[in-house]
């Protein structure tokens, strides 16, 4: 019968867990359990090995730490976790490349310029999540529209006809009509691709101009990147599907920086299980 709930808090320290068990009377009874989140001299999880304790004292038997852990009792395992925190605060993470719209490669290093104070002739730029860079050859925009607006001007339909978008006409996700100047270079960017990969990088994190309305050349890119072996890709438009460029990128980085990291702990965590 799967009747024992564990909720656990692993932190960079400490690793907390909470259980609800049966007291074998019909009822429940709660356990808590306090361990160091890292005690590799003693076992090699702290969440897995605070479930085995609490194991071993309602089901009456030993479950040795060399083995995988019986999970017919287990009902359900909740868990909250600061790894992927502690391994942005303490650089950590996985080794990135950022493949970016051609003429964009500063982007996330100049970001949106905000900052504490605004006349700071001292900035300290925070460190990018990215080692390399490489600009994805390819052209999207969004051509000026009939009707009056900050963006197409005041005299909007003047300004159209002036300022005519070459290349083919497509309609976007959103319903909005995109110009495609340029698609991407995949011959090109192949052979970049490989060198990326020969310097040892496995993670990629992709960033094209209104991705978030025309995601075809992110996704043309982020299949290339896995044909190529690339273990980790995170395309901007899945992970954060909004139109600021900036705010695509820095999202993207991250995803790409931190789920390897995070995979391979859910991976370890896992193995421990009999199932």
């Amino acid at each position: 019968m799967r009747d024992c709930h564990f909720s656990i808090d692993r932190g960079g320290t400490f690793t907390d867990l909470f259980a609800e068990v049966p007291d074998g009377k019909g009822g429940v009874v709660h356990k808590a359990l306090k361990l160091l989140s890292e005690d590799p001299a003693h076992y090699p999880d702290a969440p897995r090995e605070g479930i085995r304790r609490v194991l071993e004292q309602v089901t009456g038997r030993p479950h040795p730490r060399d083995m995988p852990l019986d999970t017919s009792r287990i009902a359900s395992i909740r868990m909250g976790t600061t790894v992927a925190t502690n391994a942005l605060l303490e650089r950590k993470g996985e080794r990135v490349a950022l493949l970016v719209s051609s003429g964009f490669r500063d982007l996330l290093h100049i970001g949106n310029q905000s900052r504490p104070n605004i006349f700071d002739l001292a900035i300290k730029v925070p460190e990018q999540l990215y080692e390399r860079v490489v600009e994805v050859d390819e052209s999207v925009v969004l051509p000026l529209g009939s009707e009056p607006s900050a963006r197409n001007g005041k005299d909007a339909a003047r300004n159209a006809k002036m300022y005519r978008q070459s290349g083919p006409e497509k309609k976007g996700v959103t319903g909005e009509v995109v110009c495609v100047r340029k698609a991407p270079d995949l011959e090109a960017l192949t052979q970049q691709l490989q060198a990326v990969r020969a310097s040892g990088i496995r993670s990629l994190a992709v960033v094209l101009k209104h991705a978030a309305v025309f995601p075809d050349h992110e996704q043309a890119v982020g299949m290339l990147a896995r044909e190529l072996g690339f273990e980790q890709v995170s395309l901007s438009h899945e992970v954060m599907p909004m139109v600021k460029m900036v705010a695509r990128g820095f999202t993207a980085a991250a995803d790409a920086y931190l789920t390897p990291h995070i995979m391979r702990y859910l991976h370890t965590f896992q193995s421990g299980f009999d199932a």
